[in-house]
């Protein structure tokens, strides 16, 4: 191992939403010549399987006042605590040179301890709403970057408007060529987070199954929906004649996405940059159960500028969700125009943007 490495310590939470930013910009670092450590929980440590092998895993113990009985509540500042504590020994016997937070709870000893040895550090927030741990560092951090765009912010923080960072497999078809609907195959993506996406396997086949015949001859739908889910809504487009592929979980939805004319989605924050990023007209329909209202955020700026119709889930139906498809595929015109809204929304460039300011976050410090 060369000693004269800088050292970047990654601290993330234990979802998709904030691994899959922090594995990307984990493997750009890895190639300016970077030694990386990622610190994350057991839930986080199950999405490491996509990071480079050279990276270093630290696996912490989680602590959050969301879950568990009284005892562990009362418990839950004594572990933070031992857990900031232990983060700070071990930045002490290996110094980072930079330590970037993603969010999470187990996001919460390495930044505490990067804040108390005042090291360079940076938040990254996926959301349009600062998540709970993020707006607790927000005011302690030397950079916070967004990734959607605009972000609310506690008064007197600014942050930087970084993007998203996407994986290979979506940087591989940004800006692929839009084909605009006409009388020809066509194909309708539905995809949707395992939380709350009951209500699209509700709702959307119906919508799709009343939309005209002479639409519908032409038209195919990929739906991921869940298990207990799946089975009902591909018997439903097989009783009405829609071809469908219905699946818990498609390993191909860049490909899929890059081949849609129109794709239906919940409002996550790696879900508008995929979509953005790409360049496809979509419908977001925002999961109403997330915290602070994140996702109607996240879809502001996608639909402010026109590559996207919002549907509350409070005014979801099976008419409005058909009217809102049936605008998009009627007009060649209007389709192309929104999949080029989309694409001017997006921010490829997001991780190398985040390369940026951990170097010099490097280069500044103390």
């Amino acid at each position: 191992m060369n000693e004269k490495q800088p050292l970047l310590v990654i601290a993330a939470g234990g979802t998709g939403g904030h691994m899959f930013p922090a594995q990307a910009l984990a493997e750009r670092m890895l190639r300016a010549g970077w030694r990386v450590k990622l610190s994350t929980d057991a839930r986080g440590a199950r999405y490491t399987g996509g990071f480079p092998h050279s990276v270093e895993i630290e696996q912490v113990a989680s602590a959050t006042f969301a879950r568990g009985g009284l005892l562990s509540k009362l418990m839950v500042p004594f572990r933070i605590l031992g857990g900031v504590m232990g983060a700070a020994l071990r930045m002490l016997r290996d110094r980072p040179d930079v330590v970037v937070g993603f969010g999470g709870y187990p996001t919460i000893p390495a930044m505490g301890a990067a804040w108390l040895l005042r090291k360079p550090r940076m938040i990254h927030e996926q959301n349009g709403v600062l998540g709970r741990v993020n707006r607790l560092f927000a005011k302690r951090v030397d950079v916070v970057a967004c990734g959607t765009w605009p972000t609310e912010l506690p008064q007197g923080v600014e942050g930087i408007h970084t993007g998203n960072p996407v994986r290979g497999a979506v940087m591989e078809r940004a800006g692929a060529g839009y084909i605009p609907p006409g009388p020809y195959p066509m194909s309708l993506l539905v995809i949707g987070g395992s939380q709350g996406a009951r209500i699209l396997s509700d709702v959307v086949p119906e919508a799709i199954a009343s939309l005209p015949e002479a639409l519908l001859e032409h038209l195919r739908v990929a739906h991921q929906a869940r298990d207990e889910d799946a089975q009902r809504v591909a018997r439903f487009y097989a009783d009405h004649g829609i071809p469908a592929e219905v699946e818990p979980f498609f390993h191909d939805v860049p490909a899929r996405m890059s081949e849609a004319q129109l794709v239906i989605s919940r409002s996550g924050a790696s879900s508008v940059a995929d979509i953005s990023v790409i360049g496809r007209p979509a419908i977001l329909i925002p999961y109403a159960a997330a915290a602070g209202d994140h996702q109607a955020a996240n879809a502001r700026g996608l639909v402010e500028a026109g590559g996207a119709i919002k549907i509350p889930e409070s005014q979801l139906t099976a008419q409005s969700l058909s009217e809102a498809i049936l605008s998009v595929f009627d007009t060649a015109d209007g389709a192309t125009q929104m999949s080029l809204a989309a694409l001017g929304t997006s921010k490829p460039g997001a991780a190398q943007e985040l390369q940026a300011l951990v170097e010099d976050l490097a280069a500044n410090k103390k």
